[in-house]
């Protein structure tokens, strides 16, 4: 009997401790948490969600909780470096367990070490106060579109702009049948086939030019296609850049008009020279602006050129009259 009972007594110990073994085969680990809401002494520990231990002790390290648990050494290979713990839950009621992940390739974590802690997954209280604060909001919003705050509020409360909407769907209700029936270029281009053939004809022009230019036919093929006319265009680029480095550097009479502040100097002189020439004429001053602006003076030498051109006329007509040559001897 005494035998009998023993066997019961395991039998009943390794049901109630579901798989975990006996505590010579357990060996204990730690993690770190900065919130265990729902974890305590007894909460399961599971590793790639089977259950293999259990909690046994949540302790405060600093402003965050260290939990101790026992897990089954079976599972010692699968909890390693690369291994995380995350809090998670037995049931919607906020149960809490721990969720260890299952990691061959790492190293083992010796007993007492710490498995690396993972991203809390969220948990219903959580999740409790988000859809609180969605409801807050959506109220908020519904309360501001009453008072007419807003776009959709006005839209609701004011009748102006539910007047201006009713218009402007009448008014697009209007163009479309207006484009319909034919009327206006957006509705002869719908529904007129001579606009539609004019436009597919145009559409092969285009593609006739398209074809010819990229067989290399016309100056704008030949400047695609064509490398000897490429070069060329190459050559007479690379001719004006090798003329502006010239220019820039202030070779040649151009260049040195640009770069040379003496020459630029001596034009910007002659050049005023010019200036004050061009006034003193229009002024009236010296021979040729009395000239200029005495009509008294350039009456007077027209006349003589007149004068000039008759005596010479006159001489061709009798040049003995006014040519007598006499030779004497001694």
């Amino acid at each position: 009997m005494t035998i009998a009972a023993i066997v019961i007594a395991a039998i009943t110990i390794v049901s109630v401790m579901g798989g975990r073994g006996f505590f010579w085969q357990r060996y204990k680990l730690k993690t770190r948490f900065s919130n265990v809401a729902g974890l305590k002494s007894g909460s399961p520990v599971r590793v790639a969600g089977m259950e293999v231990g259990s909690v046994t002790g949540v302790v405060f390290s600093g402003d965050q909780v260290d939990v101790v648990f026992e897990v089954n050494k079976d599972v010692r290979p699968r909890v390693t470096t690369n291994s995380t713990a995350v809090l998670g839950s037995v049931s919607l009621l906020g149960l809490g367990a721990i969720d260890i992940t299952a990691a061959s390739s790492g190293t083992p974590i010796p007993d007492w070490g710490y498995v690396p802690a993972g991203k809390t997954a969220a948990v219903l209280a959580d999740v409790t106060t988000q859809a609180s604060e969605g409801i807050g909001e959506i109220t908020g919003l519904i309360k501001d579109m009453r008072s007419g705050r807003g776009t959709a509020g006005k839209f609701m409360t004011d009748d102006r702009l539910y007047t201006d909407l009713q218009k402007f769907i009448a008014a697009a209700g209007d163009v479309t049948r207006t484009i319909r029936s034919g009327r206006g270029t957006m509705g002869k281009l719908l529904n007129d086939p001579k606009i539609a053939n004019s436009l597919e004809g145009s559409l092969t022009n285009l593609e006739t030019m398209t074809r010819r230019i990229n067989a290399g036919e016309g100056s704008l093929g030949k400047l695609i296609n064509d490398d000897a006319f490429a070069a060329s265009v190459t050559g007479a680029t690379d001719n004006l850049r090798t003329l502006t480095d010239r220019l820039n550097k202030g070779q040649g009479t151009a260049g040195k008009l640009m770069t040379d502040p003496a020459l630029f100097n001596q034009l910007k002189s002659l050049a005023d020279r010019l200036d004050l020439l061009a006034k003193r004429l229009n002024d009236g001053e010296g021979t040729l602006g009395q000239l200029l602006k005495d009509r008294q003076l350039y009456e007077n030498m027209n006349g003589a050129v007149n004068d000039v051109r008759s005596l010479i006329a006159e001489i061709k007509k009798d040049p003995k009259r006014y040519l007598n040559v006499r030779i004497s001897i001694f």
